[in-house]
């Protein structure tokens, strides 16, 4: 039984090895920071970012940015929104990020099916934005839920009680309404972040600020609308993004474009499925009773 059990973590550490080697020769392909390598094959190319489904987190979204911007193989990078919005936060976030990068290279954003509220705040930072004439866009607005279960609470016989250090700290309770005060200061929180929308709206797509609040009253635009109020610069679907973004990074005829290269994702699987395929078969029990704790 002691041998096949070695026998088991001499198989293991071979399979993690190979899994590792691997794991490098990705590494190296993607390059030390995560790069396309791009101007080593071809040629400058049109870099591909896409915002995609609520915007939760930002941390992905921005990581591709900064690769791209980083990367001298991308002269110019195409911002694909295909969002209905999400955290004003994580908007912000990638915001910035847009923002950064296009201040070294060109970014187009390509508005798709749906790129609304905190998809088109995103796409505000692009030095020019593109979407179809049926895209569904604009939403220039925050809204908040307030769920209230306190009736099925009591129905159910459920009792629930709330232990609070200060008066406002539970302002959305879900088991009666807000009172005035609480709902007044929610509101103000919503206003603030609205303001904030509308100003980088407005100082993005240099509008004035009375034409974006008459604008940002949470409507949504088709694309075609979005085109006469001034929210996007053209119409065209994500070829003629990719093709402007090529152009105004100084690539003639059709660009080449690329994706973000993913760092270990491929190691990352293959190792967590060796190692819990492998967990469940090894007699850790009896291998942890041999080891008498010896971390004095």
């Amino acid at each position: 039984m002691k041998n096949k059990a070695w026998l088991i973590v001499i198989l293991l550490i071979f399979l993690i090895g190979g899994a590792f080697f691997a794991g490098m020769v990705a590494y190296l392909i993607a390059g030390s920071e995560g790069t396309t390598l791009a101007a080593g094959f071809g040629g400058k190319k049109v870099g591909i970012v896409t915002v995609e489904g609520p915007i939760l987190t930002a941390k992905d979204t921005i990581e591709d940015i900064e690769r791209f911007r980083k990367d001298d193989g991308i002269a110019a990078v195409v911002l694909r929104v295909e969002s209905p919005g999400g955290s004003v936060a994580a908007a912000q976030e990638i915001l910035e990020a847009v923002q950064r990068l296009g201040k070294d290279k060109p970014v187009v954003a390509s508005l798709g099916s749906v790129a609304a509220s905190g998809g088109y705040y995103v796409a505000c930072g692009a030095t020019r934005i593109l979407a179809n004439p049926a895209t569904i866009t604009g939403s220039i607005g925050v809204r908040m839920e307030h769920v209230m279960i306190g009736d099925l609470l009591r129905w159910a016989k459920v009792q629930h009680e709330t232990l609070k250090s200060g008066r406002f700290k539970d302002l959305a309770p879900i088991d009666r309404p807000m009172t005035p005060q609480e709902r007044a200061i929610v509101q103000d929180m919503l206003v603030e972040m609205h303001q904030q929308f509308k100003e980088a709206v407005a100082g993005a797509r240099k509008l004035d600020l009375s034409k974006v609040d008459r604008l940002a009253d949470g409507r949504t635009y088709t694309g075609q609308k979005a085109l006469e109020l001034g929210l996007v610069d053209e119409l065209g679907g994500f070829g003629k993004a990719a093709r402007l973004a090529g152009k105004l990074g100084g690539i003639e005829g059709e660009p080449k474009i690329v994706y973000p290269k993913k760092r270990f994702r491929f190691f990352d699987r293959v190792v967590t499925g060796i190692v819990d395929a492998v967990a469940e078969r090894l007699p850790w029990d009896k291998w942890l009773s041999t080891l008498h704790f010896r971390l004095q």
